[in-house]
């Protein structure tokens, strides 16, 4: 009886282990069939795709959907800001016929230049999580630099600029190394920089307290150069569509080479034809008006800044590593980032944009001064960034909020001239659109939430 008893249990498991082997691999002399000869049974169910994505592929109909949903989530994107220029510019034409004549679009280009550089350290740096308080006194250590050694010591003019742009990143990674590595706040370092910086430009300039930019100077031209042949203007209008529509067929080919939902060619071709009519219309008012200056050359070295920096912040694994270490530093850290090299690059960057950016300010003053970067010149420069959707919570914004909240602070300064304003009203109204820009901004993360987007 015992036997009986043990015979099933030896030779069932070895049963089911025989039946095993033959369901999990075909035998040595056996071909597997192939794909399309499968039984459609046994096939393999096909990868689940976000329905939000399928709407690249319903045509208008979709994105007026997603549109719509998107809206309803609270993510408004640069949405505020398109229509309050579209209102200001209306606005503004109405009381003033020439708000949108050609030398009033030249100087917005212009005065928009320096700071909107400035701006655009300051937006990786606000990707972060983070403030800048310094970036005004660095601009004017940025003048300070080149005018000393260029103007009283005579150093080659491009080798001073280079010189005051590279004192600028230094100092900037400065910054980040006391951020970073010792743990100070951001602000408090930032704050102390203002302070320490604005007293190191003053003792530079001297008991003067200002250096005149040389004529013909490589400052000077800067702001003071313009492309006066029609073709300059036209040429970059065109390069730029061609450039936009490049990168849109490019990134539809890409994702449909990964099977994912893609742009039609028909949105493609409706958003080119958008960004072609503006440039065109630009390059037209630019141009062609009896007494027009033609292209400034300060506003193609900003859109050149533009450009590369959102490469830098869309299509590289560093501009990746910067909106993850924004969005949450620790999470960052345990997925490899190393979040302190991260932080103190990023304040690097902000320091040598604002380097830049100061050399745009001399350029526009007619020189260096101790005074130089002081004023208001911090307070626009943030509120461009955050007025063009560029997050103060970290993790999000796009480096074009630079330009848009630029030409909105710009477009406001430049039509209360043209009326006649004081100088106090601009700076209610500017402070004003910031504070809307941030509520919008609060009230568009706190529906995310609701919405469990965030």
């Amino acid at each position: 009886m015992s036997d009986l008893k043990k015979e099933p249990a030896v030779e069932e498991p070895v049963a089911e282990e025989a039946a095993v082997e033959e369901t999990a691999a075909p035998a040595a002399d056996e071909t597997p069939a192939p794909a399309d000869e499968a039984d459609p049974n046994t096939a393999a169910a096909p990868a689940a795709v976000d329905p939000r994505l399928l709407v690249r592929e319903q045509g208008f109909a979709g994105y007026l959907t997603d549109f719509k949903r998107r809206v309803r989530g609270g993510e408004l994107g640069s949405l505020p800001v398109v229509i309050g220029l579209i209102v200001i510019a209306i606005v503004f034409q109405l009381k003033n016929s020439s708000f949108l004549s050609a030398d009033s679009i030249a100087n917005i280009g212009v005065y928009t230049s320096g700071l909107g550089i400035m701006a655009v350290g300051i937006v990786f740096v606000l990707l972060l999580g983070e403030i800048d308080l310094s970036v005004g006194s660095v601009a004017g250590v940025g003048a300070a630099v080149w005018a000393v050694l260029s103007v009283t010591h005579g150093v080659n003019d491009y080798l001073s600029a280079l010189i005051a742009v590279a004192a600028g990143a230094a100092i900037g990674a400065l910054h980040g190394f006391f951020f970073a590595k010792i743990g100070v706040p951001a602000f408090v370092v930032t704050l102390a920089g203002f302070l320490g910086w604005s007293g190191l430009q003053i003792w530079m300039m001297g008991q003067e307290g200002s250096i005149n930019t040389p004529s013909g100077s490589l400052v000077e031209n800067l702001t003071g150069y313009y492309f006066q042949d029609k073709g300059a203007a036209y040429g970059l209008a065109v390069v730029a569509v061609l450039a936009y529509a490049a990168s849109l067929l490019l990134d539809a080919k890409r994702r449909r080479a990964a099977a994912l939902p893609a742009r039609p060619l028909s949105e493609i071709l409706l958003r080119t034809g958008v960004v072609a009519v503006l440039a065109l219309a630009v390059a037209y008012v630019l141009n062609e008006p009896a007494g027009a200056r033609g292209l400034p050359l300060a506003l193609v070295l900003f859109l050149a800044v533009l450009v590369i920096a959102d490469f830098v912040v869309r299509r590289t694994t560093y501009g990746r590593q910067i909106f993850a270490v924004g969005g949450n530093a620790e999470a960052a850290r345990r997925a490899g980032i190393n979040v302190n090299k991260i932080r103190i690059s990023v304040f690097a960057l902000s320091g040598m944009l604002a380097a830049f950016g100061g050399l745009f300010i001399a350029s526009l003053s007619g020189g260096a001064t101790k005074n130089l970067g002081s004023g208001n010149t911090l307070m626009n420069v943030i509120a461009a960034a955050v007025i063009g959707g560029t997050s103060l919570f970290g993790g999000r914004g796009k480096i074009w909020s630079a330009l848009l909240g630029m030409l909105v602070i710009q477009s406001i300064q430049q039509g209360l001239n043209l009326l006649g304003m004081a100088s106090e009203i601009q700076y209610m109204i500017t402070g004003a659109v910031l504070l809307a820009a941030v509520v919008i901004d609060s009230v568009s993360r706190r529906t995310q939430k609701t919405a469990g987007r965030t």
